[in-house]
C-alpha cells in the first residue's frame, strides 16, 4: 500500500463528504437543532444509543450537552443521557434478556413523552437501535436518527433523519460527530447566546 497515497485519498474523501452533508443535509440539522432545543426548552431529556464507534459518540454527544461545547457560553447542565455507558446494565441485559433488546429496556425505563432519542447507526440495520427507535415511539418520545448510506430500516422509523451521504462506515462517523458538533453549538446559542 502507498501510504501517501492512501493519507492523501482519505482525507480528500473526508473533504468531499463534508460538502457532500452540506448540500443534503442542511435541513435535517437545522430541524435537529429545533426539535432538540424545543425539548429542552419544555424539561424534557435527550436519551443517546449506537454500537461500536457510534456508542463512543453517544458519550461524546451526551458530555457536550451535559457539560457544555462552547466556553465562550456560561449556562446550565442540558439532560442528555449515554446508554451505552453502563457495563452492568449492557451486559445483564446481553445475557438476560439479549443483546437486542438492551437499548430497548432502558429506553423503556427511562424515557418519556416528548424525550427525544438519538438512534445513532452507520447501517441504519442495527437491530438493537431498531428496537430502541421503536419502543421510543410507543411512547410517544421524538427520535432523530443519525444514519448514513440509504439509511437502512431505521429511515422510515424515525421522525428526522441525518444520512451522510457515503457508503464508508469511517466517513459517516466522521460526518456524524461533525453533524453533533454543529447542532450542540447551535443548541447552546438557541438556549443561551446572548442576543446581538
Amino acid at each position: 500500500m502507498d501510504k501517501k497515497k492512501f493519507v492523501i485519498d482519505s482525507l480528500n474523501e473526508s473533504s468531499r463528504t463534508k460538502i457532500n452533508i452540506l448540500n443534503n443535509c442542511m435541513d435535517d440539522i437545522l430541524k435537529a437543532v429545533d426539535l432538540l432545543s424545543n425539548a429542552f426548552r419544555d424539561g424534557k431529556k435527550l436519551l443517546l444509543c449506537g454500537n461500536g464507534g457510534s456508542a463512543a459518540d453517544c458519550q461524546h454527544i451526551a458530555t457536550e450537552l451535559v457539560i457544555r461545547l462552547s466556553h465562550n457560553i456560561d449556562r446550565p447542565a442540558l439532560p442528555a443521557i449515554s446508554l451505552t455507558t453502563d457495563s452492568s446494565n449492557l451486559t445483564a441485559g446481553a445475557n438476560d434478556i439479549g443483546y437486542e433488546n438492551v437499548f430497548k429496556r432502558s429506553v423503556e425505563g427511562l424515557g418519556n413523552e416528548g424525550d427525544v432519542l438519538l438512534a445513532i447507526s452507520t447501517s441504519g440495520n442495527s437491530q438493537n437501535i431498531v428496537k430502541a427507535t421503536e419502543t421510543a415511539k410507543s411512547k410517544k418520545m421524538k427520535t432523530i436518527g443519525f444514519l448514513g448510506g440509504t439509511g437502512g430500516k431505521l429511515k422510515p422509523l424515525v421522525d428526522l433523519s441525518i444520512i451522510i451521504p457515503t457508503s464508508n462506515v469511517q466517513r459517516i462517523q466522521e460526518g456524524h460527530i461533525t453533524v453533533a458538533h454543529i447542532i450542540c453549538e447551535l443548541v447552546e446559542d438557541e438556549l443561551y447566546g446572548k442576543p446581538l
